[in-house]
């Protein structure tokens, strides 16, 4: 570790390592291999979500120890943790998924906890899955010590018949396999396939999403997303990442320096060139939430319709993250958005510059069809949009990215739990033009609010992608296509429209002009809403109990807790 000197006299640590007092929490220290000088110098919690739950976390510990090399050679004494994960691509289609959004404020609340109860200086956190990403940026905001964030990295994709594919199309394959259209050998050969190592979900769904935010956001290196996580040069991001966060102790820049307004609009806008994935909705409110912003769904949607669509990305294009990483990584994008003047590029980053000056000497690769110009857009229209109406009230989300229609008119065909909805799916249970309703799987409801990629993906693997669609209160993966609205609000438990529905119901969805509605009178609906009786919920205890007390509105970001708005003390500052 370099040798300098430091005065702790305003930093967190000082409670734990300073003055005689603090005798036996030293010797703690001490009993863990620490020198003196280590002591003395900052404390940075070096936060992971590693874990054996799933490929996208494997990868993490391994790089967690570069970070530690920053930091030490920076002159900091790093300390390294561990959060948890529920990885959704093992959660989905069971109960198991009901845990997942409910993970994202674990894993906030257990940094904070961590971080508050050591007494650590600063933060590095390294997360590779859907709910880790957010969950560790929330943590980084609500703490606000300098803090640096860095993706795993994504998995590289497999390769089958010629193609390259993810779980995805595993997913798919299981529709294929129940309308008879695949055997039992090719499944189990693509599935020993699509997933070839360690890293997150290869398409732009809510891992890659959210890495894309991180850096346009601010919060994250410049570059440091793209590099999947196999390769090697992402153990020297991670050197880069510690070395930045001691820089940022230095200069006192802290996470809500970085997380304004403009920032998050730049967050929202990324997600939108993108065709990202839906979850960002009810993350960047969340995030918001912890710097005490109201930016809603509604905010978020408006910014993304407004956004050009211009990376040509999985789910619904062609390419994946590697395609990104080998032209340039997401400085291209971000390029690509300031060149044409949609970013805000005066927002500070963890680099200690600003957005534009970062990119600046970036140069936009003109050879190559990932990512297009913004004055040759694959869309007008960014990839993801909001819609509102008689049916959600207060919004509702889709994702159009590779959509070829924008309009769809249908039958109710309802049902009150996923595990219905998939059963009826498998046995084909449902016809062309049917409006599949997937209800009381909202926050509360759920509780959890669990993706239905399995049902989405089923229906898309039967062929029928384009002759039905899907609403629900809960959510779609970012691996979804077609038309699949969620997030709808309020939700069924909460007596919302979508829980008045009845089967045959007439519904249109516009996502041109943005609207959701139910034809239906209003005096109908007061009607059925006198009529509607609360669900009772099996989980009357435990960790999903306390969620479903706690939990606010998906257009809100599904969140638990007041937020900066309600503190009366940051944890930088004690």
């Amino acid at each position: 570790m370099a040798e300098m000197k430091w005065d702790k006299s305003h930093l967190p640590s000082r409670h734990s390592t300073v003055g005689p007092d603090r005798a036996p929490h030293r010797s703690y220290y001490y009993a863990m291999g620490l020198t003196k000088g280590e002591i003395a110098a900052p404390f940075v919690g070096v936060a992971t979500c590693w874990n054996e739950a799933a490929p996208c976390n494997i990868a993490l510990s391994r790089q967690a120890q570069s970070v530690k090399r920053g930091v030490a050679e920076a002159g900091a004494t790093p300390r390294e943790f561990c959060t948890i994960t529920v990885t959704d691509g093992i959660a989905m289609g069971h109960q198991g998924m009901k845990s997942s959004l409910a993970s994202r404020e674990v894993i906030a609340d257990s940094i904070e906890l961590t971080v508050r109860g050591h007494g650590y200086d600063a933060l590095v956190g390294l997360a590779g899955c859907d709910k880790t990403l957010p969950g560790v940026m929330m943590a980084m905001l609500r703490l606000n010590v300098p803090a640096v964030f860095m993706y795993g990295g994504s998995i590289l994709p497999g390769t089958w018949k010629g193609r390259d594919v993810t779980v995805l199309d595993v997913f798919e394959a299981v529709g294929q396999h129940a309308a008879g259209n695949m055997t039992d050998e090719e499944l189990e050969e693509l599935e020993r396939v699509a997933c070839p190592g360690a890293g997150a979900c290869g398409g732009q769904f809510t891992a890659n999403t959210m890495a894309c935010v991180s850096e346009a956001i601010g919060l994250a290196l410049p570059g440091s997303a793209g590099s999947p996580a196999p390769y090697e040069e992402r153990d020297a991001w991670a050197v880069k990442s510690g070395q930045a966060v001691v820089d940022l102790l230095k200069a006192n820049i802290r996470p809500r320096d970085i997380v304004t307004r403009k920032s998050l609009e730049n967050a929202a806008m990324i997600v939108g060139a993108t065709g990202g994935s839906t979850n960002a909705a009810l993350h960047l409110p969340a995030i918001a939430n912890e710097v005490g912003i109201r930016f809603t769904l509604e905010d978020v949607a408006k910014i993304m319709r407004a956004t050009p669509h211009i990376a040509d990305l999985k789910p619904g294009g062609r390419y994946v993250a590697l395609d990104v990483h080998k032209i340039g990584g997401v400085p291209v994008i971000i390029k690509a958005l300031l060149d044409a003047g949609l970013l805000h590029g005066d927002c500070m980053t963890v680099t200690g510059r600003t957005l534009a000056e970062n990119h600046k000497d970036v140069v936009f690769p003109t050879d190559q069809d990932v990512v297009l110009p913004v004055s040759k857009p694959l869309s007008k229209t960014g990839g993801v949009v909001g819609l509102k109406g008689n049916l959600a009230p207060d919004g509702a989300i889709v994702k159009i990215a590779g959509m070829k229609t924008l309009r769809f008119e249908g039958r109710a065909l309802c049902f009150d739990c996923e595990e219905d909805a998939f059963a009826a799916v498998r046995e084909r249970a449902y016809q062309e033009g049917d409006v599949i309703i997937i209800r009381y799987e909202g926050p509360k409801g759920g509780p959890g609010m669990r993706e239905m990629l399995s049902t989405t993906s089923a229906i898309y693997g039967q062929g029928m992608g384009d002759k039905v669609a899907l609403i629900t209160d809960g959510r779609f993966s970012g691996a979804t296509r077609g038309f699949c609205i969620g997030h709808v609000t309020p939700e069924a438990a909460v007596g919302g429209p979508i829980g008045l529905l009845r089967n045959g119901d007439r519904i249109v969805i516009d996502a041109a002009a943005g609207t959701l509605d139910v034809q239906l009178s209003e005096a109908e609906l007061a009607e059925r809403r006198a009529a509607w009786k609360p669900r009772e919920t099996i989980y009357g205890s435990g960790a999903l109990w306390k969620y479903a007390q706690l939990v606010g509105p998906a257009h809100e970001g599904a969140v638990t807790h007041k937020g900066a708005a309600a503190e009366g003390h940051v944890y930088a500052d004690l």
